[in-house]
Protein backbone atom coordinates (compact mmCIF):
# COMPACT_ATOMS: atom_id res chain seq x y z
CA UNK A 1 0.00 0.00 0.00
CA UNK A 2 0.86 3.59 -0.74
CA UNK A 3 3.04 4.89 2.25
CA UNK A 4 2.25 8.77 1.28
CA UNK A 5 -0.80 9.87 3.18
CA UNK A 6 -1.15 12.98 2.05
CA UNK A 7 -4.49 12.10 0.41
CA UNK A 8 -5.51 10.33 4.04
CA UNK A 9 -9.53 10.96 3.92
CA UNK A 10 -10.46 13.73 7.30
CA UNK A 11 -11.62 12.11 10.03
CA UNK A 12 -15.00 12.94 11.06
CA UNK A 13 -18.58 12.09 12.08
CA UNK A 14 -21.14 9.97 10.47
CA UNK A 15 -21.13 8.06 7.69
CA UNK A 16 -19.52 9.78 4.17
CA UNK A 17 -20.24 8.66 0.50
CA UNK A 18 -16.54 8.67 -0.59
CA UNK A 19 -13.12 9.50 0.62
CA UNK A 20 -13.18 13.21 -0.62
CA UNK A 21 -16.20 13.73 1.97
CA UNK A 22 -14.23 12.52 4.50
CA UNK A 23 -14.44 9.43 7.22
CA UNK A 24 -15.56 8.25 9.98
CA UNK A 25 -13.24 5.92 12.38
CA UNK A 26 -14.39 2.72 10.18
CA UNK A 27 -14.33 4.17 7.12
CA UNK A 28 -11.10 4.98 7.31
CA UNK A 29 -9.73 1.54 8.45
CA UNK A 30 -11.48 0.06 5.03
CA UNK A 31 -9.37 2.60 3.04
CA UNK A 32 -6.18 1.21 4.99
CA UNK A 33 -7.42 -2.42 4.89
CA UNK A 34 -7.56 -1.94 1.18
CA UNK A 35 -11.43 -2.99 1.22
CA UNK A 36 -14.57 -1.50 -0.32
CA UNK A 37 -15.02 2.00 1.08
CA UNK A 38 -17.65 0.97 4.03
CA UNK A 39 -18.18 1.60 8.00
CA UNK A 40 -19.03 -1.96 8.24
CA UNK A 41 -15.64 -3.64 6.71
CA UNK A 42 -15.06 -7.38 7.23
CA UNK A 43 -11.47 -6.42 8.92
CA UNK A 44 -12.60 -5.79 11.99
CA UNK A 45 -15.07 -7.73 14.59
CA UNK A 46 -19.20 -6.31 14.28
CA UNK A 47 -19.20 -5.18 18.28
CA UNK A 48 -15.61 -3.74 17.95
CA UNK A 49 -16.23 -1.76 15.12
CA UNK A 50 -19.32 -0.44 16.03
CA UNK A 51 -17.39 0.80 19.35
CA UNK A 52 -15.14 2.52 17.44
CA UNK A 53 -18.37 4.18 14.92
CA UNK A 54 -19.72 5.18 18.53
CA UNK A 55 -16.31 6.30 19.86
CA UNK A 56 -15.22 8.19 16.56
CA UNK A 57 -19.09 10.34 16.59
CA UNK A 58 -19.37 10.88 20.30
CA UNK A 59 -15.34 12.21 20.48
CA UNK A 60 -15.34 16.08 19.78
CA UNK A 61 -13.96 17.46 16.98
CA UNK A 62 -11.03 18.54 18.41
CA UNK A 63 -10.11 15.93 20.30
CA UNK A 64 -10.80 12.68 17.45
CA UNK A 65 -7.51 13.67 15.86
CA UNK A 66 -6.09 11.82 18.36
CA UNK A 67 -8.14 8.77 17.46
CA UNK A 68 -6.11 8.08 14.23
CA UNK A 69 -3.37 6.08 15.00
CA UNK A 70 -5.68 3.44 16.41
CA UNK A 71 -6.60 2.87 13.22
CA UNK A 72 -4.12 0.39 11.94
CA UNK A 73 -4.31 -1.17 14.99
CA UNK A 74 -7.94 -2.47 14.46
CA UNK A 75 -7.60 -4.47 11.26
CA UNK A 76 -7.36 -7.59 11.14
CA UNK A 77 -9.05 -8.39 14.26
CA UNK A 78 -12.23 -10.32 12.79
CA UNK A 79 -13.61 -13.25 14.49
CA UNK A 80 -16.62 -15.56 15.56
CA UNK A 81 -15.76 -16.07 18.82
CA UNK A 82 -18.18 -14.95 21.47
CA UNK A 83 -15.94 -14.23 23.88
CA UNK A 84 -14.65 -11.66 21.75
CA UNK A 85 -18.60 -9.93 21.70
CA UNK A 86 -17.86 -10.59 25.79
CA UNK A 87 -15.03 -8.95 26.51
CA UNK A 88 -16.00 -5.71 24.67
CA UNK A 89 -18.70 -5.52 26.10
CA UNK A 90 -17.32 -6.20 29.65
CA UNK A 91 -14.55 -3.49 29.11
CA UNK A 92 -16.59 -1.19 28.09
CA UNK A 93 -19.56 -1.55 30.64
CA UNK A 94 -16.73 -2.15 33.36
CA UNK A 95 -14.89 1.15 31.91
CA UNK A 96 -18.34 3.61 32.10
CA UNK A 97 -20.06 1.87 35.61
CA UNK A 98 -17.91 3.87 37.79
CA UNK A 99 -18.54 7.47 36.45
CA UNK A 100 -22.28 7.00 34.77
CA UNK A 101 -24.85 8.71 36.30
CA UNK A 102 -27.47 6.54 38.87
CA UNK A 103 -29.73 6.29 36.21
CA UNK A 104 -27.62 4.33 34.08
CA UNK A 105 -25.95 2.29 36.80
CA UNK A 106 -28.39 -0.59 37.07
CA UNK A 107 -28.65 -1.62 33.34
CA UNK A 108 -24.62 -1.45 33.15
CA UNK A 109 -24.09 -3.32 36.20
CA UNK A 110 -26.51 -5.91 34.21
CA UNK A 111 -24.56 -5.87 31.54
CA UNK A 112 -21.32 -6.24 33.52
CA UNK A 113 -23.41 -9.66 35.47
CA UNK A 114 -24.22 -11.00 32.01
CA UNK A 115 -20.90 -10.35 29.89
CA UNK A 116 -19.19 -12.32 33.74
CA UNK A 117 -21.79 -14.81 33.07
CA UNK A 118 -21.37 -15.50 28.95
CA UNK A 119 -17.20 -15.97 29.41
CA UNK A 120 -17.85 -18.06 32.28
CA UNK A 121 -20.38 -20.61 30.59
CA UNK A 122 -17.67 -19.98 27.59
CA UNK A 123 -15.07 -21.06 29.57
CA UNK A 124 -16.96 -23.72 31.58
CA UNK A 125 -16.57 -22.50 34.91
CA UNK A 126 -18.55 -22.25 37.54
CA UNK A 127 -21.45 -19.28 37.38
CA UNK A 128 -21.08 -16.15 39.49
CA UNK A 129 -17.42 -15.71 38.96
CA UNK A 130 -16.33 -12.02 38.87
CA UNK A 131 -12.87 -10.98 37.43
CA UNK A 132 -11.39 -8.36 39.69
CA UNK A 133 -11.85 -5.54 37.06
CA UNK A 134 -15.49 -6.17 37.33
CA UNK A 135 -15.41 -6.46 41.47
CA UNK A 136 -13.50 -2.95 41.39
CA UNK A 137 -15.98 -1.70 39.38
CA UNK A 138 -19.13 -3.01 41.16
CA UNK A 139 -17.84 -1.93 44.24
CA UNK A 140 -18.09 1.52 43.46
CA UNK A 141 -21.78 1.35 42.72
CA UNK A 142 -22.68 -0.93 45.40
CA UNK A 143 -26.88 0.07 45.41
CA UNK A 144 -26.92 -1.25 41.58
CA UNK A 145 -24.91 -3.99 41.91
CA UNK A 146 -27.31 -5.22 44.53
CA UNK A 147 -30.67 -4.65 42.45
CA UNK A 148 -28.40 -6.30 39.53
CA UNK A 149 -27.52 -9.36 41.14
CA UNK A 150 -31.53 -9.91 41.94
CA UNK A 151 -32.42 -9.18 38.17
CA UNK A 152 -29.61 -11.37 37.22
CA UNK A 153 -30.91 -14.17 39.48
CA UNK A 154 -34.28 -14.70 37.30
CA UNK A 155 -33.32 -13.81 34.10
CA UNK A 156 -30.55 -16.57 31.71
CA UNK A 157 -29.60 -14.65 28.66
CA UNK A 158 -29.22 -17.61 25.79
CA UNK A 159 -25.79 -17.28 23.36
CA UNK A 160 -27.94 -15.83 20.53
CA UNK A 161 -29.32 -12.62 22.88
CA UNK A 162 -26.07 -11.62 24.17
CA UNK A 163 -24.31 -11.18 20.68
CA UNK A 164 -27.73 -9.82 19.25
CA UNK A 165 -28.81 -7.88 22.00
CA UNK A 166 -27.00 -8.01 25.57
CA UNK A 167 -23.59 -7.24 23.90
CA UNK A 168 -24.36 -4.05 21.57
CA UNK A 169 -26.68 -2.77 24.08
CA UNK A 170 -23.89 -2.61 26.45
CA UNK A 171 -21.73 -0.66 24.11
CA UNK A 172 -24.24 1.55 23.58
CA UNK A 173 -24.93 2.82 26.90
CA UNK A 174 -21.65 2.48 28.03
CA UNK A 175 -20.60 4.63 25.55
CA UNK A 176 -23.57 6.93 26.51
CA UNK A 177 -23.32 7.14 30.08
CA UNK A 178 -19.53 8.10 29.03
CA UNK A 179 -20.53 11.23 26.62
CA UNK A 180 -22.77 12.16 29.90
CA UNK A 181 -21.28 11.60 33.09
CA UNK A 182 -19.88 14.66 34.88
CA UNK A 183 -16.07 14.02 34.68
CA UNK A 184 -13.06 16.27 33.05
CA UNK A 185 -12.58 14.49 29.78
CA UNK A 186 -14.42 12.38 28.64
CA UNK A 187 -12.69 11.82 25.51
CA UNK A 188 -9.71 10.74 26.91
CA UNK A 189 -11.93 8.37 28.78
CA UNK A 190 -13.70 7.07 25.20
CA UNK A 191 -10.26 6.97 23.87
CA UNK A 192 -8.69 4.64 26.38
CA UNK A 193 -11.87 2.63 26.40
CA UNK A 194 -11.40 1.93 22.86
CA UNK A 195 -7.58 1.47 23.36
CA UNK A 196 -8.04 -1.13 26.03
CA UNK A 197 -11.21 -2.71 24.03
CA UNK A 198 -8.71 -3.23 21.00
CA UNK A 199 -6.12 -5.00 22.99
CA UNK A 200 -8.25 -7.10 24.62
CA UNK A 201 -9.46 -7.99 21.17
CA UNK A 202 -5.86 -8.59 20.18
CA UNK A 203 -5.18 -10.81 23.14
CA UNK A 204 -8.24 -13.25 21.72
CA UNK A 205 -7.33 -13.19 18.13
CA UNK A 206 -4.16 -14.59 16.79
CA UNK A 207 -3.80 -11.77 14.47
CA UNK A 208 -1.24 -12.18 11.38
CA UNK A 209 1.29 -9.49 10.41
CA UNK A 210 0.41 -7.44 7.76
CA UNK A 211 1.97 -4.92 5.89
CA UNK A 212 -0.59 -1.70 6.38
CA UNK A 213 1.43 1.35 7.12
CA UNK A 214 1.09 3.42 10.65
CA UNK A 215 -0.75 6.18 10.24
CA UNK A 216 1.68 8.68 11.07
CA UNK A 217 0.67 11.79 9.69
CA UNK A 218 -1.80 14.23 11.32
CA UNK A 219 -5.04 14.40 10.71
CA UNK A 220 -7.17 17.42 11.63
CA UNK A 221 -11.15 16.99 11.93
Amino acid sequence: MDNHLDHMPVLSRGRHRNPKRGACFMELASYLAGERWSDHPACTHPLLAALARLVNDNTSDESRAKLVRLVPSIIGLASDDLRVDARIALRCATTALPVAAAERQLALAVSVLAAEEMLARLDGAPSGRLSEQSRRAMAEVPHATEQARRFSRAARITDKGFRRYAAPNAVQLSVVGIVQACIPDPDALLRTLLEEAIADTTALIDVPQTDTPAVTTPIHA
